[in-house]
C-alpha cells in the first residue's frame, strides 16, 4: 500500500455511505492521531486500538445525527506521496468558513487547524473533513 492515510480516509468514507457504525484500519501511530483529531472535532464518536490475530488494527466508530445523518459529509485527502502540500500559519485552511477542519502534521504533532493556529505552527495539510 503506497498511501495508508488515503486507506484509512476510504475505509471510513465507504463505512460512512453504508451507514456501518464502525469500521476497522490497520494500526500505525499516524493513523491514530489522526482519528484523535477527528474525535476532538467531533466528527467520530471514538477509536479503539485492538489486536486481529499477530496485527494491531483501529476500530473506529462512527458518528451519526439524532436521525441518522451522516456527520462526516466529506473527507479529503490534501497531501499526496505525489505531491505535498505544506502551509505556513499564515496560509492555513479555512475549511468551509470554520465549518470544517483541516488536519496538520506539525513540528508539535498531529494537529487541527485550530489547534495550529494557536500554537502558531504550520505543516504538511494531510486532510480536509466537513
Amino acid at each position: 500500500m503506497t498511501d495508508p492515510i488515503a486507506d484509512l480516509m476510504n475505509r471510513i468514507r465507504n463505512a460512512n455511505s453504508n451507514r456501518q457504525r464502525s469500521t476497522v484500519v490497520p494500526y500505525s501511530t499516524l493513523k491514530k492521531e489522526i482519528l484523535r483529531v477527528l474525535k476532538e472535532q467531533g466528527f467520530i464518536l471514538d477509536y479503539l486500538p485492538e489486536m486481529q490475530g499477530s496485527h494491531g488494527v483501529l476500530r473506529v466508530n462512527l458518528k451519526y445525527g439524532s436521525e441518522g445523518e451522516k456527520v462526516i459529509r466529506h473527507l479529503q485527502r490534501v497531501s499526496r506521496p505525489g505531491r505535498r502540500v505544506y502551509r505556513g500559519v499564515k496560509g492555513l485552511p479555512d475549511v468551509l468558513n470554520g465549518t470544517g477542519t483541516a488536519v496538520l502534521s506539525t513540528p508539535k504533532g498531529v494537529l487541527s487547524v485550530a489547534e495550529a493556529r494557536k500554537l502558531n505552527v504550520g505543516g504538511e495539510v494531510l486532510c480536509e473533513v466537513w
